[in-house]
């Protein structure tokens, strides 16, 4: 694993700046670097984290000369948590609102887990404004089964807060024996879970729970990959069958656990610049019209 950046950093990142912008139920925090004239990337985050997660990427994309926005969900690292519940739309609401107030007509959508799920959701509801779509460890549906599993995790963030969260969390998505070897990476991911806003978990996951856009995802038009983490149980099926539903590309990160850009960050670098590449390749050979 590369040690030249961080794949998580609360702190604040060199060359970007945080600018607020006012969601539709709240302030939203959002990291903005990179030339200002560059091709936007979206980068959308998981629950329980923040932006912090896609430090790594974040520098090497405005390094590369993209312009890279990295925003909080609401509730979650700098973004006001307004009372619940919130529905996906919600979510994919905010991010449009983000995209207006830099006056940015089109994206590329880049989102891991429940930023993943906002991705696929702005594809449906907001087709026009994306340019291309990146999922890591995401589905686009909530079935019985996986809803009902978050409802333990609420009613303990109810009683207790999100602290009897964090290390079980870090455990399910990446395996103790990683957290164990990567001591630095692991207290800054916990440092990362514990700021989240009870509220704001608690309004993400009931979100989670109404998860509803498989049947508008399989009508996207705009080019799509899928990155999944090979060790990330409860995914792997879900976005293999995805994949073959939207005759998609899907890679498989080889030991990778849920957040792979963070436990295996070389791999999914190169699984972005192969989508972004090969975006930039169909659109120099799209006929005019």
């Amino acid at each position: 694993m590369s040690t030249e950046t961080a794949p998580i950093e609360t702190a604040e990142w060199q060359g970007f700046v945080r600018h607020d912008v006012q969601g539709k139920a709240g302030r939203l925090s959002v990291r903005v670097g990179g030339p200002g004239r560059g091709a936007p990337v979206l980068l959308c985050h998981s629950i329980l984290t923040s932006s912090a997660i896609w430090h790594r990427q974040a520098i090497a994309l405005a390094a590369r000369g993209y312009r890279v926005l990295a925003l909080d969900s609401r509730g979650h690292g700098q973004s006001e948590a307004p009372h619940g519940p919130y529905a996906m739309d919600d979510l994919v609401e905010d991010a449009v609102r983000v995209l207006d107030h830099f006056r940015i007509a089109g994206t590329h959508v880049i989102g891991v887990s429940q930023g993943g799920m906002a991705a696929f959701g702005l594809g449906v509801r907001h087709p026009d404004r994306i340019l291309s779509l990146c999922v890591i460890a995401a589905r686009a549906d909530a079935p019985p089964p996986f809803a009902a599993a978050w409802d333990d995790r609420i009613a303990l963030v109810r009683e207790q807060g999100i602290a009897p969260l964090a290390v079980p969390t870090a455990e399910r998505w990446f395996g103790r024996a990683f957290l164990e070897t990567h001591p630095a990476i692991t207290a800054t991911l916990l440092d990362c879970v514990n700021e989240t806003d009870p509220n704001g978990f608690i309004g993400c996951a009931r979100a989670i729970q109404g998860l509803a856009y498989l049947d508008g995802v399989t009508k996207l038009q705009v080019q799509l990959t899928l990155i999944v983490g090979a060790m990330d149980q409860l995914l792997v099926q879900p976005m293999t069958d995805l994949a073959t539903t939207l005759n998609c590309r899907l890679a498989f990160i080889p030991d990778a656990g849920h957040l792979p850009q963070v436990d295996h960050p070389d791999e999914v670098d190169a699984e972005i610049d192969r989508h972004l590449r090969e975006v930039a390749r169909s659109a120099s050979v799209r006929p005019a019209v």
